[in-house]
């Protein structure tokens, strides 16, 4: 069995997890997976000139790929500048991982050196945040929060990472799980045949269809199932709420960004 660090089980749960890149910018608390990202390899490190640039990168990531964006920022103010970009990764539905350092377990609630509750202020923009307090449970934690960015409806996941488990001189056998489970989590995978059938009725009887949607459509087969059905409804069109990228630009479904729509509900009402 292997043994490893803290910081070097981070790193291997993100290969394990098949992340090959990560954006982030170095500071104390999480210096010691820095150093594991350069001995273990494997992984692309993007650095960039402020924590909020690196969430968004990550955000573009996932955009453009379907696969979980991952950050990596430091305690404190690295992790308070991280705020705005997963806000906006938790409005948009976009599946991110953001691992967080923190003071050490022994430090937290007595305002240490930038200490802050990373896990507290990221909770009413996130799925679900978690803070670390053994260096054993860092593969299933990081396991569970991938899960949770990418199943359901997608969006960031936050690990707050102490200092202290991550120390390389604390050597512990590595373990990948090879699944997860969450009694208080289960998503619905499926879509309700009552409802699919009358919206299909509907598409059917209607002679001018239009398809408005949000951008975590892009990766469950909704643009190839319009670019397929180019012909079946000829009158067809497919609105995009938040910019292009659903359906391919040349594809005659697609009509591109929504523009004015007071019409609707929700965040459609200020399109």
């Amino acid at each position: 069995m292997e043994m490893l660090s803290g910081a070097e089980m981070v790193v291997r749960s993100l290969i394990d997890q098949g992340v090959k890149q990560v954006f982030g910018y170095p500071g104390g608390a999480v210096l010691d997976i820095y150093d594991a990202l350069h001995t273990v390899g494997g992984i692309d490190h993007v650095l960039v000139r402020h924590e909020q640039a690196a969430v968004h990168m990550a955000d573009g990531l996932a955009r453009a790929t379907g696969e979980v964006g991952v950050v990596l920022v430091t305690s404190g103010p690295g992790a308070t500048n991280a705020i705005t970009g997963i806000a906006t990764a938790y409005m948009d539905s976009i599946p991110l991982v953001v691992l967080s350092g923190q003071v050490a377990t022994s430090l937290i609630g007595y305002d240490a050196f930038q200490e802050c509750d990373m896990v507290g202020i990221s909770r009413p923009v996130v799925k679900h945040s978690f803070l670390v307090k053994q260096t054993e449970d860092i593969p299933q934690v990081l396991k569970k929060a991938f899960w949770l960015a990418a199943s359901g409806r997608p969006g960031p996941v936050v690990v707050d990472l102490p200092k202290d488990i991550l120390n390389p001189a604390n050597k512990l056998p590595y373990v990948w799980p090879e699944s997860v489970s969450m009694r208080s989590y289960n998503p619905t995978t499926s879509g309700h045949k009552g409802q699919i059938k009358r919206a299909l009725q509907t598409l059917v009887a209607a002679k001018k269809t239009g398809c408005l949607r949000r951008r975590w459509g892009n990766h469950g087969g909704l643009p190839s199932a319009v670019e397929r059905s180019g012909g079946g409804v000829e009158s067809a069109r497919c609105f995009l709420f938040d910019g292009a990228g659903g359906v391919s630009g040349n594809a005659s479904p697609g009509t591109g960004h929504v523009g004015n729509a007071r019409y609707l509900r929700s965040q459609y009402d200020d399109a």
